[in-house]
């Protein structure tokens, strides 16, 4: 389930867009005091503090134990948020989005789209509803850090070439900080572009001579400067038009059908807005359907992550495994790179730079190991990766955080379930003892269902029963051997795990293109090719 707790506003936690009841204001205010340091514990001192100011309650204490023991029936359930006892004192433990880190994590970058979702989390004064000592302080600060934020925007839409659409808002934040040099200087470089240098120097005197005025100081340099520079008539304040960035899309089409995984899928929606990192390992059996979980979840999820999309097939099952420097090479080509560095690790650097503040999804899909990936991570928390490997990839999880997500066969009814949608209830409802054993032979490997749904679609006049006893029957070492081992062993042996791929049509092949046959190819034939 998804948890968010949100400071930048009102206190309150959401569990899928449902509200959470967190009681009184001093209660709420034991949860901010550990969600302001989540995952590390606050001692019971400080958060005693914190709640009830320096002039501590008689009780204070057993009431803290109170409050956590109500929070905790709160948030039971949620799965994304649990406050545990550490050493003396109190954690929450959140595998959930906390607004104030993901507003945090945002500025990092100076890209305009990251700005702007970062100050869009904010719906009023930072920890509406609570009062105190410290409350007041963690509000001041973060006012402070939410003004910072948005001066940042402003250098960036300007970096952009923006100037005339700034005018308004920076008149309007000028008059409220009337001695902010910075914001002084975005206003005349505004009015500069806008075609308005005479109201840009006017101004610039009015600053002036405030400052001298109130602090008996001149401008500082960079303030000087720029108006040095507008009376020169500088053209490289002028602003050019900034080229559009590159927003690939490589993703694959999704997989259709698709049929359960919801726990795997809730696991990937926390991971990807996680505070403190967004890579998923999916791992698990060759066939077992991770590529098809990455990209469907991929493709529900495309509006957080409007800068585009980057697919890669590692190889890892191959003999050969891509080199991460041919996949880098390919990312920075889908990213509009002309002219890109001889050298690795440049190379590499490169990408991190392109994707640093981007909202971006990447794909690693059949990665051989953690060193093949690690090359291709972004550097930021503004992207999201998805790897898929049939290995468990402990480098990833332990070395950079990866939410480990494995996976496993179908059950029976959604085995039951990827049959229907694929061969239609009526099919399906004729022959129920057929399709029973159908789903029980291919033992719930997507890529076994995946074939034989194939072979019965293309062969639609062939009873299901037929079908069952042909795979039953069926060798998967090949079509001269004798039937020794049922396919069912195939999702078993590490010899036999194939990639899920596009449903074969099965076609006989033969040496003389004008020859037709009429006889379907046996199921053991594209069994035994698609191991």
């Amino acid at each position: 389930m998804a948890v968010v707790l949100r400071l930048l506003g009102e206190v309150c936690a959401e569990v899928d867009g449902r509200p959470v009841d967190l009681g009184a204001p001093r209660q709420r205010c034991v949860l901010v005091a550990l969600a302001v340091d989540v995952g590390r514990a606050v001692p019971v001192d400080r958060l005693v503090e914190r709640v009830w100011g320096a002039q501590v309650a008689r009780r204070a204490r057993a009431t803290l134990h109170s409050y956590i023991s109500r929070l905790r029936r709160a948030l039971a359930g949620t799965g994304g948020a649990v406050i545990v006892h550490r050493s003396g004192g109190y954690a929450l433990v959140a595998d959930a989005v906390v607004d104030l880190h993901r507003f945090r994590e945002l500025c990092g970058g100076d890209d305009v789209r990251a700005l702007t979702e970062a100050l869009e989390l904010w719906r009023g004064e930072a920890l509406t509803g609570l009062a105190g000592e410290w409350v007041q302080a963690v509000r001041d600060r973060l006012r402070e850090e939410r003004l910072a934020a948005e001066h940042d925007l402003v250098d960036a839409r300007l970096r952009g070439g923006q100037g005339a659409e700034l005018v308004a808002e920076l008149s309007a934040r000028a008059a409220r900080h009337p001695l902010d040099e910075r914001v002084a200087g975005q206003y005349l470089l505004a009015l500069h572009r806008a075609g308005r240098t005479p109201d840009a120097l006017t101004h610039y005197r009015e600053v002036r001579a405030r400052l001298v005025e109130e602090l008996g100081t001149e401008p500082g340099v960079a303030l000087r400067e720029l108006h040095r520079r507008l009376l020169a008539a500088d053209p490289a304040l002028t602003a050019s038009p900034a080229r559009a960035a590159v927003v690939p899309r490589q993703l694959p089409a999704a997989p259709v059908p698709f049929v359960g995984r919801r726990d795997e899928l809730d696991r990937l929606d926390v991971t990807s807005t996680a505070p403190t990192v967004g890579i998923s390992a999916v791992v698990g059996a060759g066939g077992i359907g991770k590529t098809w979980l990455a990209l469907h979840w991929a493709h529900r999820r495309l509006d957080r992550f409007p800068d585009g999309q980057l697919f890669v097939d590692l190889l890892g099952d191959e003999r050969a495994p891509m080199d991460p420097v041919v996949a880098v090479r390919g990312f920075l080509d889908a990213l509009g790179v002309d002219r890109q560095p001889t050298d690795p690790h440049a190379r590499a650097a490169l990408f991190r730079s392109l994707v640093a503040g981007r909202r971006m999804l990447l794909v690693l899909d059949n990665a051989a190991d953690t060193a093949q990936v690690t090359p291709l991570l972004p550097g930021g928390r503004s992207c999201a990766v998805v790897v898929t490997s049939r290995r468990s990839l402990p480098g990833l999880i332990v070395g950079h955080g990866a939410a480990h997500v494995p996976l496993d066969v179908l059950s029976g009814a959604e085995a039951h379930a990827f049959l229907v949608a694929r061969l239609g209830a009526a099919r399906v409802c004729r022959e129920p003892a057929a399709v029973e054993e159908l789903v029980a032979l291919c033992g719930g490997v997507p890529l076994a269902l995946g074939i034989t749904a194939g072979h019965a679609c293309t062969r639609p006049h062939l009873p299901l029963s037929a079908l069952a006893a042909e795979l039953g029957s069926a060798d998967p070492t090949g079509p001269g051997d004798p039937p020794a081992a049922p396919p069912r062993a195939y999702h078993r042996t590490a010899r036999d795990q194939g990639r899920l791929m596009a449903l074969p049509a099965p076609a006989p092949a033969h040496s003389r293109p004008d020859h037709r046959s009429t006889t379907p190819e046996p199921f053991y034939a594209t069994w035994h090719r698609h191991r």
